[in-house]
C-alpha cells in the first residue's frame, strides 16, 4: 500500500508530497475504503494526449487519464496528468495552479472511489466531491 510519484516529459516537481500521501489516504478513508497502490505521473500535453489515443482510443488532450485497478474495497489505479493542462484550467477557472493540481489528484481517486462524471448530473456531483476533498486538504494545514 503506497502512492508513488514520477514525471515524464516534464520538468515538474510536486510539492508536498507527504501531505498529499496523507490527504489522499483520508479521502479514501473516509469513503470506508482501503488504500492499496496509487501510481502518478506527470507529464506534458504531447505524452498524456499520446496515452490518451493508445490506451482509450481518445484523439483528444485532457488533464488526466485514470486507470482503474481497484479490487474489492481496495482502492488501485495508476493516473497520469497533463501538467500543461492543469496549468491552463487553472487560468480559466481563475484559481492557482497548485489549487487546479490538488483538484485533479483527488479527481482521479474519487473515480476509483466509483464516481463518474459522463453525465451532467455526475459531473455536478464530481465537482461537489472534488470541493469536498479540497476542503479535508484545507484543514491539513
Amino acid at each position: 500500500m503506497a502512492i508513488y510519484f514520477s514525471v515524464e516529459n516534464t520538468k515538474f516537481v510536486l510539492k508536498e508530497k507527504t501531505r498529499i500521501k496523507k490527504w489522499i489516504a483520508e479521502v479514501v478513508k473516509r469513503e470506508g475504503k482501503k488504500l492499496g497502490d496509487l501510481g502518478y505521473i506527470f507529464c506534458d500535453d504531447e505524452y498524456l494526449l499520446e496515452a490518451n489515443i493508445e490506451y482509450l482510443n481518445h484523439d483528444t488532450y485532457t488533464d488526466i487519464i485514470t486507470f482503474d485497478y481497484v479490487e474489492g474495497d481496495v482502492i488501485s489505479g495508476d493516473m497520469m496528468i497533463s501538467v500543461d493542462r492543469v496549468r491552463e484550467n487553472a487560468k480559466t477557472f481563475g484559481v492557482s495552479f497548485e489549487r487546479e493540481l490538488h483538484r485533479v489528484i483527488i479527481h482521479g481517486v474519487l473515480h476509483l472511489l466509483g464516481n463518474g462524471d459522463k453525465s451532467e448530473k455526475e459531473a455536478k456531483k464530481m465537482r461537489s466531491l472534488e470541493d469536498a476533498a479540497l476542503a479535508v486538504w484545507d484543514s491539513l494545514a
